[in-house]
């Protein structure tokens, strides 16, 4: 098999014809050109507006050795070697208990699914509800106002990235063939195929509740068992091993033996967190991101991006990615969602959060995306381990008192002049309009963050101006505060990915070791490694 990488090919109303370009490429009749298929794809922008597709192929040809040999001094034609992941053979040791996972975002879902394939029948907690249940409290929420803190943006089956726009890219370097088999496992639970190349995937929050259900039920069918509404409250240990975990549940309080338990809380299970240190669970404190989310006219992004709003309807709603580098500060742009909606994510009474998301057609008149700056441990109130959930408590109070109950919302214009004093207003007004999900106000957000971060907001905006013209309009939308981007808490493990006590593998974005759908479901995969790698199957 030979792969070819820097095939370009200009973006046209027409489908490529990349059978014709391989060929072309490698000087070889059709006949010769066997099979054929895309590894990755991407976008060249930077001689717009003439925009590049690049590819990357595999091929499988006729006379192949010949082929390389023809092209030897051709960098971008080799031997191609596909990594097919596959699990570890399991170990030796019995286990006299099933494995517990809680939590059901991206790491606990993809750590229950790869146990329950290789046998290990995982009991599977999660304290919200059903992803079909969670969808309608969700849009209650957001139509009514009326917040269920059991079962909302941050807490349910899925995660807190089913209501985003499920961009499944990562930066993770991924020999192993993790990466691929995450998206496989999507794939074959009803994503489209195109997740497996596309330089920056993504499913839509309308596409990623259907695939969540769809994995929960194979699981379930390959001998898994899966508890809604049930909580983790405390932990059983005896000579520093969990022995049992204790759980709260429509049935009331319940203790169910286990020798493993594969934790996958997500950043926003904060009582939990609690719970655990109190029980002796080593923790500590981790530096995150907070700041506002901002929303522009898709149109202004296409034509930067793009050179020419036309290649919208080809290439859809184009994103965005920028850095500042303030010393020892750093601001950038976080969770872009083109074609979007801000929505109301709030999962405790008295605070309001902010995120965003997009359908899988991107097709909202505007684009949004958080611009946060960097906090560091040092601007925690004490140097207890989850001083950082109170530092993120006291933005959302803010941001709810700001809001009076709604989405606290600004023009960048009136923002920037309250905090600089240069009695700058917003002088166009219909630069954007509001797309929310959920209630808003108009008001004034400088009194959420100090006057140090608020600068450093206006600072990179000014910055990010020069990058996209008119990212800096005073007519851009601000809503706060964006404060989930990941959590403040690390609980620290070991090479075995054990935490402090015996047994319990703490797991994705909750437990501080991924920041993403793809990342915290590959640190699912590597926590099901672990268990299957000592254990024997059930």
């Amino acid at each position: 098999m030979l792969r070819i990488d820097q095939l370009k090919i200009k973006v046209s109303d027409k489908q490529p014809d990349l059978r014709r370009a391989v060929i072309s490429k490698l000087k070889i009749s059709e006949s010769e050109l066997k099979d054929f298929g895309i590894i990755r794809r991407s976008l060249d922008a930077r001689k717009k507006p003439e925009l590049y597709y690049v590819f990357s192929i595999w091929a499988v040809c006729s006379n192949e050795d010949k082929i390389l040999k023809r092209f030897y001094k051709d960098s971008n034609i080799s031997q191609y070697v596909q990594v097919e992941y596959k699990l570890p053979q399991s170990g030796s040791e019995p286990l006299s208990d099933r494995p517990v996972v809680v939590g059901m975002g991206p790491a606990g879902l993809f750590c229950a699914y790869e146990l329950a394939l290789a046998g290990y029948n995982p009991l599977v907690i999660e304290r919200g509800r059903s992803v079909e249940e969670r969808a309608q409290d969700v849009e209650k929420f957001w139509e009514t106002g009326v917040l269920d803190t059991a079962s909302n943006v941050q807490f349910g089956e899925g995660g807190a990235g089913t209501f985003s726009d499920g961009k499944l890219s990562t930066s993770i370097k991924d020999k192993e063939g993790r990466i691929h088999e995450v998206l496989k496992i999507f794939t074959e639970h009803g994503a489209p195929e195109e997740i497996l190349y596309d330089h920056m995937p993504h499913l839509g929050t309308d596409v990623l509740p259907k695939i969540v259900k769809n994995i929960r039920e194979r699981i379930i069918e390959l001998g898994g068992e899966v508890r809604f509404e049930t909580c983790l409250t405390g932990i059983e240990c005896e000579a520093g091993k969990i022995t049992g975990v204790k759980l709260s549940g429509p049935n009331g309080e319940d203790t169910i033996k286990t020798s493993i338990l594969a934790l996958a809380i997500g950043h926003s299970a904060r009582d939990t967190y609690k719970a655990l240190y109190d029980c002796g669970l080593k923790m500590e404190q981790k530096p995150f991101a907070a700041g506002f989310r901002v929303q522009h006219p898709q149109r202004i992004i296409n034509e930067n991006q793009y050179g020419d709003d036309k290649y919208s309807e080809i290439l859809g709603a184009s994103p965005y990615k920028l850095t500042a580098n303030f010393g020892d500060r750093g601001v950038f742009s976080f969770c872009m969602c083109p074609g979007g909606y801000v929505v109301n994510s709030s999962s405790e009474e008295g605070e309001t959060v902010v995120n965003g998301m997009s359908y899988s057609g991107r097709d909202s008149e505007n684009a949004n995306s958080a611009i946060v700056v960097s906090i560091p441990v040092t601007d925690y109130p004490s140097e207890h381990p989850l001083a950082g959930i109170e530092f993120q408590r006291v933005l959302e109070r803010r941001a709810y008192e700001a809001g009076k109950g709604k989405i606290p919302v600004q023009r960048y214009g009136d923002f920037a002049g309250k905090v600089t004093g240069d009695s700058a207003v917003c002088d166009n007004p219909s630069f954007v309009n509001p797309v929310f999900k959920g209630e808003y106000e108009w008001t004034d957000l400088s009194g959420i963050f100090d006057e140090s971060i608020n600068m450093l907001f206006i600072d990179a905006v000014t910055r990010f101006g020069r990058t996209i013209k008119d990212f800096d309009d005073p007519g851009m939308i601000m809503a706060g505060v964006e404060s989930r981007t990941s959590s403040p808490v690390r609980i620290p493990r070991n090479d075995s990915l054990e935490s402090s006590i015996g047994g319990i593998i703490p797991l994705g974005e909750g437990a501080g070791y991924a920041g993403g759908i793809t990342s915290a479901a590959i640190d699912g995969i590597r926590g099901a490694e672990v268990i299957i790698k000592k254990f024997a199957s059930i």
